[in-house]
């Protein structure tokens, strides 16, 4: 049986795997990243915030990164993947994607980290939570 616990907490929340290093992955981001306000409902592409990372199980070959608006979870604004390779960081820079922006008030972003052994396996898994703008 695989278990999946969540974790609630401050806007955060982890969603852990079965293994109990797994299960204490987890990671933040404190800001957007550099780009200006957006507030249209037309997003721009732009680079990934900083992550820090804790916790990465051992066979961490590659984090997923994906976004969504939890106000518009229709929406496809994209993340990306990136190669791990040790460390407690991602830096910005790494991937882009579609920048939140919503067109009627503040909405509730959420990132998925999903981390992957080298055969593509899924290991862990955590997501972070923040309100925009």
């Amino acid at each position: 049986m695989r278990y999946r616990s969540w974790i609630v907490a401050a806007g955060f929340v982890a969603i852990t795997g079965t293994s109990p290093q797994a299960a204490d992955f987890s990671f933040s981001f404190s800001n957007w990243g550099d780009f200006p306000l957006c507030t249209t409902g037309r997003p721009m592409t732009v680079t990934n915030p900083a992550f820090a990372l804790k916790n990465v199980p051992k066979g961490a070959a590659s984090i997923h990164f994906k976004i969504t608006d939890l106000a518009v979870p229709s929406y496809n604004h994209g993340g990306g993947k990136v190669a791990y390779k040790g460390g407690s960081t991602i830096a910005p820079g790494a991937f882009k994607y579609r920048s939140p922006c919503p067109p009627n008030g503040t909405h509730t972003y959420e990132w998925t980290a999903d981390v992957r052994d080298a055969k593509g396996k899924s290991i862990a898994k955590a997501a972070a939570r923040k309100k925009y703008p």
